[in-house]
């Protein structure tokens, strides 16, 4: 594995090798390049602390507290929870909280110092989130390792889950990056990213560029994740699915306002999303169909070009008409139904 340190918010090879060393002197080695025993010795400092309660700052975060926070950016909608809300952070922000003997807030203060949003945070944050949100197979090799690391402690399931489903196995990958062509990325950099330097003028533009870029491409996944479970796993259009929640589903998850034109809100809301199949989600996103809200109907509703190829040819009936597209979208009583400003935009703006 290469060896990494500091430099410009980015990483160089050939470095130093990580040590022992104290707080003041840790290299970004000993984050990128952690060993199962340097792990558990983390571990059993951790587990060791006594929880605060007089609100004040807890000891700095160790290596296996910030790259579990790393991993845990991939699933929690940190970007998104403010002071008020902090106690709505799903799983594992507060599973980590409580075995880091740390607050909410400070789990999720964490994640935003590592993806650049925030860069107030420790000395090696940015580059510890710069590397590991473009870096897939490092991730989840670290992953494993800490994840081996506190089982070996005694740190059990319930105490710490597999939030990221590869303990046993597989790799990290991000869904949903099928949104994210060039011209889309193209687009909303030129929008965001003076906002961005603005919040880091000491880092250099691409540096800022390359956190962007990954902020808005693990958002994406976070929304695309979401978006699937909210929909049960299945076509919405169709009910089309594999009965689980594995890799690959050959389900998309995608946003109802496109993602180029939406804001930072609505490209991670989940209320903009929906689960196709690939050839009713293309049918969706070219407008050759969309969604009217007639409550208490989500009613599916085909274009005038659609309708006569139903009519005409049998092979695009099989699909399209009665038989293969349900004429209402069907959600679970558990799921959050799509947002009617969503739906009316698509309406106006795609729907051929």
């Amino acid at each position: 594995m290469a060896h990494y340190d500091q430099q410009d918010g980015g990483t160089t090879t050939g470095l130093r090798t990580a040590s022992h060393a104290s707080r003041s002197a840790m290299t970004l080695s000993e984050y990128l390049e952690i060993t199962t025993a340097s792990a558990e010795r983390q571990w059993r400092e951790i587990t060791a602390r006594a929880p605060r309660t007089d609100g004040k700052r807890g000891a700095p975060f160790v290596p296996v507290e910030t790259l579990l926070c790393a991993a845990a950016m991939h699933v929690v909608e940190y970007s998104r929870l403010g002071s008020s809300t902090m106690h709505r952070a799903g799983s594992p922000a507060p599973e980590l909280a409580a075995l880091f003997r740390r607050p909410v807030s400070s789990i999720i203060a964490k994640m935003n110092n590592l993806d650049g949003s925030r860069p107030r945070g420790a000395k090696f944050d940015l580059s510890v989130g710069l590397v590991l949100t473009g870096d897939a197979q490092l991730m989840t090799v670290l992953y494993r390792r800490l994840l081996l690391a506190a089982r070996r402690v005694g740190i059990g399931y319930d105490a710490l889950p597999d939030f990221l489903g590869l303990e046993g196995g597989g790799e990290l990958s991000l869904l949903g990056q099928d949104e994210l062509d060039d011209g889309a990325l193209g687009d909303v950099l030129t929008r965001e990213l003076p906002l961005w330097l603005e919040r880091s003028p000491d880092q250099s533009e691409s540096v800022t560029e390359r956190y962007l870029l990954q902020y808005l491409r693990v958002g994406q996944h976070r929304f695309a994740t979401g978006v699937l479970q909210n929909c049960g796993n299945e076509c919405v259009f169709c009910g089309f699915g594999l009965g689980d929640s594995a890799k690959p589903t050959l389900l998309r998850a995608g946003h109802i306002k496109p993602w180029r034109d939406s804001d930072g809100h609505e490209r991670l809301d989940i209320t903009n999303g929906l689960a196709a199949c690939p050839t009713h989600d293309a049918a969706f996103d070219s407008g050759l169909m969309t969604v009217r809200s007639d409550p208490p109907h989500l009613a599916v509703t085909l274009s005038a070009r659609m309708r006569h190829a139903v009519e005409t040819n049998a092979a695009v009936a099989t699909t399209f008409g009665p038989a293969g597209l349900r004429t209402d979208l069907q959600t679970s009583a558990m799921a959050v139904v799509p947002a009617v400003e969503y739906l009316d935009w698509h309406a106006a703006h795609v729907f051929a």
